[in-house]
């Protein structure tokens, strides 16, 4: 390969939470580890990856101009993003007066809900749910009604459609927001998903809010559809956002950004999304993007994918190979695992409380999956070199599953 993927970083007080952030937000957090252990971050959705050469040479080549006041988004800035829609995506027609800036993809869902909803209002998410999404909505006095994904026969996340009409007529619902890829289930929805998904939130007149954050980070084999591509309505009633950060590993530079096709959408959401007079970009975020989307970043985040699949790959088989009673339902994309413990806990007599715990005794930064509408599951970031993937999986085995 040629981007460096197997170092092991030594992210400590170099502001990276992943490291720094133990024991400080409990049920969230994870605990320092026993004296022995070092700690293996696998909680917090970032990567433990160098960044790709040419976001760092982007920043330091504007850094190096002694001037930082107020700023236009550069046409680079589009140009670049709507080269890497059309090349990874087969994005057609996309101009730069789609594209807007967010601080956040969740800051954009909150923006357009205030658009086109009112607080008590419901709003329609699959479960399990990202943890962010029912943060902001409930912050911003949203309803959330959720539709339970289910596992088919053949171990894959599946959207119940009949349950999803019934909670979309039940519940007057008129809001809806998509995660594709799904996070933390991983799942890559094929076309005929999203087509009649987005059928289901045309009949009942719903704003569809695609978060499509995790839709550069897909496993071979797999292809992630826009949500916007399946048909012309689906087009005309969904705001979907983006962002580098997921895929390039920016989140402490902050910077997202909409597409929106429909003009009377996007008027209403950049409406509320100025009020605040906060959603502005900053000038090294907008060069980081632009570093991130030059031809290098195209094939550091080919090899990434490469070197996440065989993570996933060695992750699921070590489980199955080695731990009776944890479901590993492989993700299509992303690079979390979401492990369902049931059987595991029933039959050893724990609860999920005590498995996490003896995780992060020996070091093994995984996450409490409850917050994500897990009862008892644990969330596992595998975005690390792999020889750190092995030596947690060899943990687990010996100090946790088949201590």
């Amino acid at each position: 390969m040629t981007y460096d993927f197997t170092s092991i970083l030594d992210r400590a007080g170099q502001d990276a939470l992943a490291v720094d952030g133990l024991g400080t937000n409990p049920g969230m957090a994870p605990e320092p580890p026993a004296e022995g252990f070092d700690f293996i971050p696998m909680w917090v959705a970032d990567m433990n990856f160098p960044v790709v050469p040419t976001v760092q040479e982007a920043i330091i080549a504007r850094v190096k101009q002694p001037h930082f006041g107020y700023f236009s988004l550069r046409d680079e800035y589009f140009q670049e993003i709507i080269r890497w829609h059309e090349t990874r995506n087969h994005v057609t027609g996309l101009k730069p007066e789609h594209i807007g800036y967010e601080n956040g993809v969740l800051g954009g869902v909150v923006s357009t809900l205030n658009a086109f909803a009112a607080p008590g209002d419901a709003v329609l998410l699959h479960s399990p749910t990202y943890i962010g999404f029912t943060n902001s909505l409930t912050n911003a006095g949203f309803k959330i009604v959720h539709s339970p994904l289910t596992l088919d026969e053949n171990g894959v996340w599946r959207m119940d459609f009949d349950d999803m009409e019934e909670k979309l007529a039940a519940h007057k619902i008129h809001a809806a927001v998509f995660c594709s890829p799904h996070n933390p289930c991983g799942r890559v929805w094929e076309r005929w998903e999203v087509e009649r998904a987005m059928e289901l939130y045309r009949k009942y007149d719903c704003v569809v809010i695609s978060d499509e954050i995790w839709s550069d980070i897909i496993r071979p084999g797999h292809t992630h559809v826009p949500t916007q591509s399946v048909s012309e309505d689906a087009r005309q009633r969904t705001v979907a956002l983006y962002a580098p950060s997921k895929t390039f590993n920016l989140a402490g530079l902050v910077g997202s950004y909409h597409i929106i096709y429909n003009d009377y959408l996007r008027d209403r959401v950049c409406a509320q999304s100025s009020k605040c007079h906060y959603n502005e970009a900053n000038v090294l975020s907008m060069h980081a993007l632009m570093g991130a989307y030059r031809p290098e970043g195209y094939q550091w985040v080919d090899e990434l994918n490469q070197v996440i699949a065989g993570n996933v790959d060695y992750a699921c088989g070590y489980l199955a190979e080695h731990v009776d009673g944890v479901a590993c339902a492989k993700p299509e994309g992303t690079y979390m695992l979401f492990l369902d413990c049931t059987e595991w806990c029933e039959k050893h007599g724990h609860d999920i409380d005590w498995l996490l715990r003896a995780g992060w005794e020996v070091g093994v930064g995984w996450q409490d999956g409850r917050p994500f509408h897990g009862p008892c599951h644990i969330r596992m970031n595998l975005a690390l070199p792999l020889s750190r993937v092995e030596e947690a999986m060899k943990r687990l085995d010996e100090h946790v599953f088949n201590a």
